[in-house]
């Protein structure tokens, strides 16, 4: 509810900002006599109304798989929350049953009962491509989030995070680090999460590239499903290869409790740990400093929260009131963002 609450602040202060923008547009147009674009002119009408002031009803069909990791519990939470500060919003949830082919059941008979847009996270964005197509055919738009589709005509917007730059940011991370210790010939572990899925090869892809850019090489890496039960036994795996390590990179921080139980039980303590996507527990232990964990490098659910968002301008046919474009952009990736010891009090309310 706080974290609602701020977000509900926040579009306050950008309509008031987007408003006096507006307001300076057309000052400047009168002192120097020059004459604004129509583009211009309607998105200064745009702010000026308030994207964000009540419209047209706008029903959202809403569907991602159960919440059986923390943060995937947090997408449907921000999604179903940031609904609820809509007047003009439904949200219409379908189960996403228990792999592609039943949300895709599911969602062909969401495609049936007409909802303005649908927003959807994928078991798997390849699988469900031709549901998007099916969507966007039948003139439903689509908000694709985090696991993307191939074919851009599948969705109307696809939101996700920036896979590869956390690999680029953890391993920027490590390579400090290790400058800074004078390790030389480091000894670097992987502990990846599902292998399947493109956006694990795109973390992997990012961090096996920075390192190389420093002549750096992941010496032993371990696939596993983003389970703190996985997370342990890949770890287990890992410390059996690497008799000494220097730094690790976990992908995700959820599998990371099964990672720190095994740093525990094989009393390995001699490295330090960079997490992935920012879960509230891995920014405590990051504030605390008194495990092996001393940063993760975000991924963050409120994507689901934004995704609703521009899903309702999308049904209103309005356009983002920052912008001087008129529709909701194709395609948002939100920036991977390096959390420490320093600043981890500054996000533990983004954290799942």
């Amino acid at each position: 509810m706080t974290q609602l609450r701020s977000d509900l602040s926040r579009r306050r202060i950008l309509f008031g900002s987007a408003a006096l923008g507006a307001g300076a547009l057309l000052s400047a147009c009168t002192s120097n006599e020059a004459t604004p674009t129509e583009a211009q002119t309607k998105a200064a009408a745009n702010s000026s109304a308030g994207a964000n002031a009540p419209g047209k009803q706008v029903t959202i069909g809403f569907s991602a798989p159960a919440a059986d990791h923390g943060w995937i519990a947090a997408i449907t939470n921000n999604a179903k929350a940031q609904a609820g500060a809509y007047s003009d919003v439904k949200l219409q949830s379908v189960e996403a049953g228990a792999d592609a082919a039943a949300q895709r059941a599911a969602l062909s008979t969401l495609i049936s009962q007409k909802p303005d847009v649908i927003v959807l996270l994928p078991h798997d964005g390849k699988e469900l491509n031709a549901f998007g197509l099916e969507a966007m055919k039948a003139g439903i738009p689509v908000v694709n989030l985090d696991r993307a589709f191939p074919d851009p005509k599948a969705y109307r917007l696809q939101i996700k995070g920036d896979n590869y730059g956390m690999g680029v940011a953890a391993a920027t991370y490590i390579i400090e680090q290790l400058k800074a210790k004078g390790v030389s010939n480091p000894v670097i572990g992987e502990i990846a999460g599902m292998d399947e899925l493109e956006l694990t090869q795109e973390r992997s892809k990012g961090f096996a590239d920075t390192l190389a850019q420093n002549g750096l090489k992941v010496a032993n890496r371990r696939a596993a499903r983003f389970t703190a039960d996985s997370g342990q036994q890949e770890a287990t795996g890992l410390f059996q290869a690497l008799p000494k390590i220097d730094a690790i990179w976990n992908h995700d921080d959820d599998q990371g409790i099964g990672v720190l139980a095994a740093v525990n039980q094989a009393n390995r303590k001699e490295f330090f740990m960079v997490g992935g996507a920012g879960s509230k527990k891995a920014m405590e232990d990051i504030k605390a400093d008194n495990t092996v964990l001393k940063a993760t490098v975000t991924y963050s659910p409120s994507m689901a929260s934004s995704a609703i968002t521009l899903a309702r301008l999308i049904g209103q046919g309005k356009g983002m009131s920052d912008l001087v474009e008129l529709q909701v952009p194709k395609e948002i990736v939100l920036a991977s963002e390096t959390i420490t010891k320093e600043n981890a009090s500054d996000y533990l309310k983004l954290g799942f």
